[in-house]
C-alpha cells in the first residue's frame, strides 16, 4: 500500500503484506520445472498437454499451492499451469522492477500455449486483468475470484484492516483467523491456510518490485473474452463492491457468489469451485 499525493494505491491486498514467521518446510526438490526471465526464475507446475492452456494466478497471501485442491479436477479437463510469482514458493525474490503481466506473457511464450484462460484470485485478478488488456490475442477466458482491479477505490475500513494485520505480533495467525479470508466454520480450510502461511514465510517478508501498471479498472469496459467473476459471501466488502462493478462494466460478463464462503473460497469449497470453472470454461468452447 502507498500514499501517492492524495490517492490511494493498494499493490497487494488485505491479506498479503509481509511480517515475521515460523520456519519453511518447502521441500528441497519440488516437482516443477523453472522459466528463466530478465534474470529471474519462475517455478511452475504443468499438467496435460494442447495448445490452450488454463493458467492460475495466485493472491497476495501465499503461493501456487493454495490451488492444491482444486489442481486434480482442472487438470483432468484441461492443460493447466500454475506458477509462484516472484518472491513466492519456490520462485526467488526479484532483483529489479518488472511488470507482472509480461511474466505471465513469459509464461505463455515458453509453455508454446497458442492461447490461455487466466484463473486469477485477488492480486492475481488484477494481474489477469493487465494481461487481457495488454494481450488480449492470446487470452480467450477470464475467471476472477474476490479479484482487486487497480484504479477502484478502497475504503478506510479495508484499509485500517491491513494495517492491523501489518502491525500484528503474530500474522500467521491474524491471517489464519481472518473471517473475510476464511468463512467462519470452515474449519479445514482454515487449518490448510495456517499451514501454508508457516510453510513459506518468503511469501511475507520479500521484497515486492512490479513496476506500476496503468489502472486496470478504468479500460475493462474494453474487453471482449468471455469473463465470469466469483465472489465469496462473507469476503470483505470492499472484494465484493469491486465484484459488482466488474461484472457492470465488463461487456457480458456473469458474476457468481459462492454462499458460506471468503476470499479463498477454492480452499473452503474446492470441489463446487472446480466445478463452476470447468462448467463456465467448456461452456464457451474451452
Amino acid at each position: 500500500m502507498k500514499i501517492l499525493g492524495s490517492t490511494l494505491v493498494v499493490f497487494s491486498t488485505l491479506f498479503g503484506v509481509g511480517g515475521l514467521y515460523a520456519q519453511s518446510t518447502v521441500p528441497a526438490n519440488p516437482p516443477g520445472s523453472f522459466v528463466e526471465v530478465e534474470g529471474s526464475r519462475l517455478y511452475y507446475e504443468e499438467c496435460g498437454k494442447g495448445p490452450k492452456a488454463v493458467i492460475l494466478l495466485h493472491d497476495g497471501i501465499v503461493n501456487s499451492a493454495v490451488w492444491d485442491d482444486v489442481w486434480p479436477s482442472l487438470c483432468k479437463q484441461f492443460h493447466v499451469i500454475r506458477y509462484d510469482r516472484r518472491g513466492y514458493g519456490h520462485s526467488p525474490a526479484t532483483k529489479k522492477p518488472y511488470f507482472e503481466a509480461d511474466d505471465v506473457a513469459a509464461i505463455i511464450r515458453d509453455r508454446k500455449v497458442s492461447q490461455a484462460a487466466l484463473v486469477g484470485s485477488s492480486h492475481g485478478g488484477n494481474v489477469a486483468l493487465s494481461v487481457a488488456l495488454r494481450y488480449p490475442e492470446q487470452i480467450s477466458d477470464l475467471v476472477l475470484v474476490g479479484p482487486e482491479a487497480d484504479g477502484f477505490p478502497y475504503s478506510e475500513h479495508f484499509v485500517m484492516a491491513q494495517i492491523e494485520i501489518q502491525d500484528a505480533k503474530d500474522p500467521v495467525e491474524v491471517r489464519a483467523k481472518n473471517v473475510y479470508s476464511i468463512a467462519p466454520g470452515n474449519d479445514t480450510a482454515r487449518e490448510h491456510l495456517r499451514k501454508l502461511l508457516n510453510a513459506f514465510p518468503q511469501d511475507h517478508t520479500h521484497d515486492d518490485m512490479p513496476l506500476p501498471e496503468k489502472p486496470v479498472f478504468p479500460y475493462v469496459r474494453d474487453l471482449r473474452v468471455p469473463t465470469l467473476i466469483l465472489t465469496g459471501s462473507a469476503d470483505i466488502a470492499d472484494n465484493q463492491a469491486v465484484s459488482g462493478a466488474l461484472v457492470m462494466s465488463i461487456p457480458g460478463a456473469a458474476r457468481v457468489v459462492v454462499p458460506g464462503t471468503g476470499h479463498l473460497l477454492y480452499l473452503e469449497k474446492p470441489d463446487l469451485f472446480a466445478s463452476i470453472v470447468i462448467n463456465f470454461l467448456t461452456s464457451h468452447g474451452f
